[in-house]
C-alpha cells in the first residue's frame, strides 16, 4: 500500500495511473517544473527510456531567454523545442502527463506550444 504525503502526490499518481490505463502504451510527454526551471521529456514506458528531452538548462534556450527561465515565455519555448526534436525523431503523437500540476499557466503554455508546432497530444 502506497502512502501519499501530500495532495500533490495523490494528484500526480492519479493522473499517471489514468494515462497508463487509457493511452494504450503511447509515448508520454512528462512535464516537471521547479521555481527555477522547466523540464519536459518524452518517455517510452515500455522500454523505460527517455527518447527526447528539453529544459531551460539547454544552452540554446538560455541564450534565447537570458536569466528569466521559469516563466510562461520559457514554457512556450520548451514546448516548441521538444516538439521539434520529437518530430525530427519521427514521433508524431504523445499523451500529455502534466504530473500533479493543474492545467494552467506554464503547463498550459507548454502544451499549447507543442500543439502549435504539430505534435499531437
Amino acid at each position: 500500500m502506497t502512502i501519499y504525503k501530500t495532495n500533490f502526490d495523490r494528484r500526480k499518481q492519479r493522473v499517471r495511473r489514468k494515462l497508463r490505463a487509457t493511452s494504450g502504451g503511447a509515448l508520454r510527454l512528462s512535464v516537471y517544473k521547479s521555481n527555477s526551471h522547466i523540464y519536459a521529456q518524452i518517455i517510452d514506458d515500455k522500454l523505460g527510456k527517455t527518447l527526447v528531452s528539453a529544459s531551460t538548462l539547454d544552452k540554446e534556450v538560455i541564450a534565447e531567454l537570458g536569466k528569466k527561465v521559469a516563466n510562461i515565455e520559457a514554457a512556450k519555448i520548451i514546448g516548441q523545442k521538444i516538439a521539434k526534436r520529437a518530430l525530427e525523431k519521427g514521433l508524431d503523437k504523445v499523451v500529455f502527463d502534466r504530473g500533479g500540476y493543474k492545467y494552467h499557466g506554464k503547463v498550459k503554455a507548454l502544451a499549447d506550444a507543442v500543439r502549435e508546432v504539430g505534435l499531437k497530444l
